[in-house]
């Protein structure tokens, strides 16, 4: 069951307050994705014109698809630790870190650790080409 809140309106703005512990995760299930889960915290449905929100779970040992698209990512790593593989560079991450990931650029997210790692993915819910973005 999904908990949404719509908070009063200030100034003819009507917010949506979603908290991940009460939303159901949907796995992520293409080809190379492992141990993924992904929660929509506001999207296109919502009314989001620009961007969506997404929520990441990505259990030890799991990754997301190693892909590129055209559109850029901004990450924040919420928990865990793990690796980000792109543009053929391999950097570690954890809890804290803001990524950038450029568009046209071959990515992955791996979790290296024996826990779990979180994290938020912000997207265009447009491509450039005028495609909606998948899971925005």
């Amino acid at each position: 069951m999904v908990m949404v809140f719509l908070l009063p309106s200030y100034n003819g703005c009507n917010m949506i307050r979603r908290n991940i512990s009460e939303m159901e995760g949907t796995a992520v299930e293409v080809d190379g994705a492992k141990g993924v889960t992904m929660k929509l915290l506001a999207g296109k449905e919502d009314g989001a014109p620009t961007f969506a929100m997404r929520h990441f779970l990505v259990e030890s040992g799991g990754c997301t698809p190693k892909h590129e698209h055209p559109w850029e990512h901004e990450v924040l790593v919420l928990s865990g630790e793990g690796e980000l593989e792109c543009g053929g560079e391999v950097i570690a991450i954890r809890g804290g870190d803001g990524l950038f990931v450029p568009g046209d650029t071959l990515h992955q997210f791996r979790n290296t650790s024996e826990n779990s790692m979180e994290f938020l993915c912000i997207v265009p819910v447009e491509s450039p080409c005028g495609q909606c973005v998948p899971g925005s």
